[in-house]
């Protein structure tokens, strides 16, 4: 079974070499990422920001697959990490991967393929079944975002930090998730 992406650029593009689908999935990706974190709300009790990654990660690995999901999520830490203004509010460059927001942005590498591998069996497609990849994807981000906290701070601090100030709004994220991708599938067919 394929992902959304794939299949709605097959169809605009039937003609169109796989490698540079694959190519223009990734980038694209990587670059809506980049856009949804510059929604950044900073939260002055944490200093893990509100921002729009995490809904992106969630779509990303829904509609690419796990490979060009994971993929895009490399690309865009690399490209942070390079200096590129992609992370949360413009931030860039090492010592922003080496803060609080690590662990959160090895979990969206991990959380887009989990997501991805989740979407190519088809559970993104029914109403029934596509709330479960976007919660995997969210506990994943969770794990290895506070696991981080956790040894930055310590475990009761990376709870206090890194999950309880955004439980509410991943929900919101992962249900809007949820609904989008049934439904973009049903207007693709």
């Amino acid at each position: 079974m394929t992902t959304f992406a794939p299949t709605l650029y097959a169809q605009t593009f039937p003609r169109s070499n796989a490698r540079l689908r694959d190519l223009m999935l990734v980038f694209s990706g990587t670059v809506f990422v980049a856009l949804l974190a510059q929604i950044k709300i900073p939260l002055p009790f944490t200093p893990v920001p509100l921002t729009g990654q995490t809904f992106a990660v969630l779509l990303i690995g829904a509609t690419l697959g796990s490979k060009r999901g994971a993929a895009s999520m490399l690309l865009y830490t690399a490209l942070g990490a390079f200096g590129l203004p992609v992370f949360a509010g413009g931030a860039s460059g090492m010592a922003y991967l080496s803060g609080a927001t690590l662990g959160y942005l090895v979990g969206f590498i991990i959380a887009a393929y989990l997501i991805g591998k989740m979407a190519e069996r088809g559970l993104e497609r029914n109403l029934r079944t596509s709330l479960l990849p976007f919660i995997a994807g969210t506990l994943v981000i969770y794990l290895f975002g506070a696991g981080w906290l956790a040894i930055l701070f310590g475990f009761e601090k990376a709870l206090a930090l890194g999950v309880l100030p955004f439980l509410v709004g991943d929900a919101i994220k992962m249900i809007l998730a949820a609904l989008a991708l049934p439904v973009a599938w049903r207007l693709v067919r």
